[in-house]
């Protein structure tokens, strides 16, 4: 598995609540930030509105990385179903990372998806695999392991939050 192949990760859990009491949880970038143990702070930029085309402003803290600080543009918004945004490069090349959360409702709760894909641009990541270039498969797959631990944490945060 390579940086630049775009690999993706996800999880998914059923929520007892309907599907707009979870929209507005995981549009809420505070709770989300709440929920995560790497993203520290999170806020709508200023003077936006939730929805297409909106930035979001993050603040994330790893041990292997440190801190660092995100500009996202939200690239899919439909109210109840679905949210999508896209990470905004540091530097030269595309996105660094897009996340996605989707919800279809289930009798009277909702399943909830939350998807994302690395790069094609580059990341912190990309650093660690120039550096280490034959390790990048086990570089990836570490990654997508920490990203999929805590998409089920925040899995689990809504599922805690709506009973």
């Amino acid at each position: 598995m390579r940086y630049a192949d775009g690999p993706t990760t996800e999880a998914t859990a059923r929520v007892a609540a309907p599907p707009q009491a979870v929209w507005e949880l995981v549009t809420d970038p505070e709770f989300l930030a709440r929920a995560s143990t790497e993203m520290q702070r999170a806020s709508w930029g200023e003077g936006d509105e939730p929805g297409l085309g909106a930035r979001l402003h993050g603040h994330h803290r790893h041990d292997a990385i440190g801190e660092w600080s995100t500009v996202s543009t939200v690239t899919g918004w439909e109210p109840g179903r679905l949210f999508e945004w896209t990470v905004e490069p540091g530097g030269d090349g595309g996105a660094t990372a897009v996340w996605r959360f989707e919800l279809t409702p289930d009798g009277d709760g909702t399943v909830l998806r939350q998807w994302a894909r690395m790069g094609p641009g580059p990341s912190g990541l990309s650093q660690a695999i120039e550096r280490w270039p034959d390790k990048e498969e086990r570089i990836v797959e570490g990654r997508l392991r920490e990203w999929r631990t805590g998409m089920e944490r925040n899995l689990d945060a809504v599922r805690e939050r709506l009973g």
